[in-house]
């Protein structure tokens, strides 16, 4: 494989990436990993690996991958896969070790890029089991997708026993480690921005946690507590509340401000995806529709844009009027079809995708689109 060499005083390890397949052809698991009706059965362990074995009782007795938790977190990041979209599923690099010393062969005129042998037996996962264990059943429900993940990872060779298992419990168990199932909570980061983003991000916590909410418990906010499947990422969504926000907003400061206006502006979007859910019906959430996975939820909070502008006012009565303004996509339902949903709505790629559908929703709900910056 083509890698890089990277020396940090004594040591020297290496960087590369792997199709995901190959990867998964390449590792060996030590735990036990469950999906949705299959597992991952761990592999056996050698009695003179002791390099394995070590890291195999810290994985029994540590409660952190404890047998019910682990199929907790394997299904938390194979709901991140689906969800991701425009952000990369895996950003971070999972960490192999071999005992073998492998051979590096630097490319003409590079000293530290080069081809990077395989060893004879699988890599052992330092880093990543969970990771890795949700790519093999997202993989096995998700073929086509196999040419479009490569991991990134971090390659330790020809180290000590006592090498391999510091690594893993530093890594594992240090106070200051990020779970590996929690990346960074972009709710977090943006609650702390300019006026405008607070307001989009704001809208993003009452969507997630309102009693009331249409998705309620269905973003993706990368740690969440309930255990439901997600919708979107929570950064998708953030986007496109921003995008409307920032718009409109001159005119929320002049209304009073984001603590006057973001219960408004709430309860329109709250307003808006309850008359979509009537009017989509049975194909709201469900697995062989397209209609809440992230390309169309996100070409619906710009129709909502849209709609706001026209009839935001009054309140009461909202819901039906607005369900009676979408009732024409009733009729679109077979476009929304999972199978064949690509080849129907084609496009370069996922931002001019929503922006298509975007146009087609509001076209057959005779709503005026506002042109997009």
């Amino acid at each position: 494989m083509l890698a890089t060499q990277i020396r940090q005083k004594d040591g020297i390890f290496y960087f590369g990436s792997l199709p995901a397949p190959e990867l998964l052809d390449k590792v060996r698991f030590i735990s036990r990993f469950y999906g949705e009706g299959e597992e991952i059965a761990p592999a056996r362990i050698a009695h003179d690996d002791e390099i394995a074995q070590f890291i195999a009782r810290i994985e029994r007795t540590d409660r952190a991958f404890q047998r019910t938790l682990s199929r907790a977190k394997v299904r938390a990041l194979k709901n991140f896969y689906e969800t991701a979209v425009t952000q990369p599923p895996i950003p971070g690099t999972v960490l192999l070790f071999t005992a073998e010393k492998l051979r590096f062969h630097p490319l003409s005129g590079h000293e530290t890029v080069g081809n990077l042998s395989e060893p004879q037996s699988k890599f052992l996962i330092i880093d990543g089991q969970h990771r890795l264990a949700a790519l093999s059943f997202y993989l096995n429900e998700r073929p086509g997708d196999a040419a479009t993940i490569s991991v990134p990872c971090v390659i330790f060779d020809g180290r000590s026993e006592d090498f391999a298992t510091e690594m893993f419990v530093i890594i594992n168990s240090t106070p200051t480690r990020i779970n590996k199932s929690h990346l960074v909570d972009l709710y977090e980061k943006v609650s702390f921005a300019a006026p405008d983003r607070k307001f989009a991000a704001r809208l993003v916590g009452s969507l997630y946690s309102e009693s009331d909410s249409p998705l309620r418990y269905r973003i993706n906010r990368l740690g969440g507590r309930s255990q439901q499947d997600k919708w979107i990422l929570q950064a998708e969504l953030f986007n496109e509340l921003h995008r409307w926000s920032s718009r409109d907003w001159r005119r929320i400061q002049v209304a009073g401000g984001s603590s006057r206006e973001a219960g408004r502006y709430y309860g329109m979007v709250r307003d808006f995806l309850k008359a979509a859910q009537r009017v989509w019906g049975e194909a709201w959430g469900h697995p062989n529709y397209m209609v809440t996975r992230p390309v169309t939820l996100k070409a619906m909070i710009r129709v909502c844009a849209d709609l706001a502008r026209e009839d935001g006012e009054p309140e009461e009565g909202r819901v039906g009027r607005w369900e009676q303004r979408l009732a024409p996509w009733a009729d679109m339902l077979r476009a929304f079809r999972t199978e064949g949903f690509y080849e129907r709505f084609p496009a370069k790629g996922e931002i001019e995708r929503v922006a298509r559908i975007h146009r087609e929703l509001a076209r057959a709900a005779s709503i005026e689109t506002r042109t997009t910056p």
